[in-house]
């Protein structure tokens, strides 16, 4: 019988362990997380700036007490869940978070424990410029680059296409040029600001900010090309007042 039981023991005790650490395992039905409202946070969990605490539990979640090192941070009956902080009003350091959520059953649930690194405002400053200012450094080159390549790529001469001829656009598309209205494809080259890129017109060699326009519009200003040149086959750009008529012309249509 003592052999028996000498037996078992070993048995129970392992079984005993492996109840233990699959209870451990198990999630918390209260989880927290600490999202950034403004400031710096980085992969490490060192953060900076203003911040929130934030509960989720079981659908009869109806309280829930945050606290940050063991001390009530606040107390809040309504979901979603949360609490805010500012991490000036604590000493630089790691700081740990947890929670107890009360259900309308009257559970008490234990959260997780979530650790962050507070750090000062001029620290968080720096890290800031050390992720901001590479980001910059590859924009900027690239503007540059595309400026370089814009001014030299517009140094060709100047294209004698007839009006009214058929062309390819590319795959970036075509445009009409503002200053003589007639459509040519958007250049590689061309120096994209965003709201449009700076291109030059292989017609009149004038550099202007160009958008994409649509095959309809592309079409409509082939044929604005070809009865502006008439029986003598010669485009004539339109003058300025010219131009500044069809704008606004265009602009009354427009708001009516």
């Amino acid at each position: 019988m003592n052999k028996r039981i000498l037996f078992l023991l070993p048995i129970l005790a392992l079984g005993t362990l492996l109840v233990q650490t699959a209870a451990a395992q198990e999630p918390s039905p209260l989880t927290i997380s600490v999202n950034k409202n403004f400031g710096y946070n980085d992969f490490s969990g060192r953060i900076q700036g203003t911040f929130s605490v934030r509960a989720d539990g079981p659908d009869d979640l109806s309280r829930v007490i945050f606290f940050i090192d063991g001390e009530t941070l606040a107390e809040d009956n309504e979901p979603p869940f949360r609490a805010s902080f500012e991490t000036a009003s604590y000493p630089d350091g790691v700081h740990a978070f947890t929670a107890l959520g009360y259900t309308n059953s009257g559970q008490e649930l234990v959260s997780n424990e979530v650790r962050k690194e507070f750090i000062s405002d001029q620290e968080g400053f720096s890290s800031i410029l050390k992720m901001v200012l590479p980001i910059l450094a590859v924009v900027g080159g690239a503007i540059l680059l595309s400026a370089f390549f814009s001014i030299r790529g517009g140094k060709g001469k100047l294209e004698a296409l007839p009006p009214g001829a058929p062309r390819s656009y590319g795959m970036l598309g075509g445009t009409i040029c503002p200053k003589c209205s007639r459509p040519f494809g958007m250049h590689m080259w061309g120096l994209n600001l965003m709201v449009g890129k700076l291109d030059r017109c292989p017609y009149c060699g004038k550099w202007s900010l160009m958008v994409r326009q649509s095959p309809n519009a592309l079409r409509q200003a082939e044929q604005a090309e070809l009865e502006a040149a008439g029986e003598t086959g010669q485009f004539q750009a339109p003058s300025e007042e010219e131009r500044l008529r069809k704008e606004l012309d265009e602009s009354r249509y427009q708001d009516s």
